[in-house]
């Protein structure tokens, strides 16, 4: 499943919210620096969906703020 991810970094809190075109608006946090915020988002989706983090990977938009997110299930 892909999921189109708008990331929010240097939250001040952590939430997930589903927008009603299916995409999703994830709160971190973690600065977007040297990884760290990509690092929390897989964690966040892993436990949302209920996967181990490594059947979650970013497809596209690493340093982006808009991401594609695969997620094997």
């Amino acid at each position: 499943m892909k999921k189109q991810v708008k990331v929010k970094p240097n939250s001040k809190r952590q939430s997930i919210e589903e927008q009603p075109d299916g995409s999703l608006t994830v709160h971190l946090k973690s600065p977007p620096v040297n990884g760290k915020a990509n690092e929390e988002l897989i964690a966040l989706l892993a436990e949302r969906f209920n996967v181990s983090k490594s059947k979650i990977s970013i497809k596209s938009g690493l340093a982006s703020k808009t991401k594609l997110v695969e997620i094997d299930t």
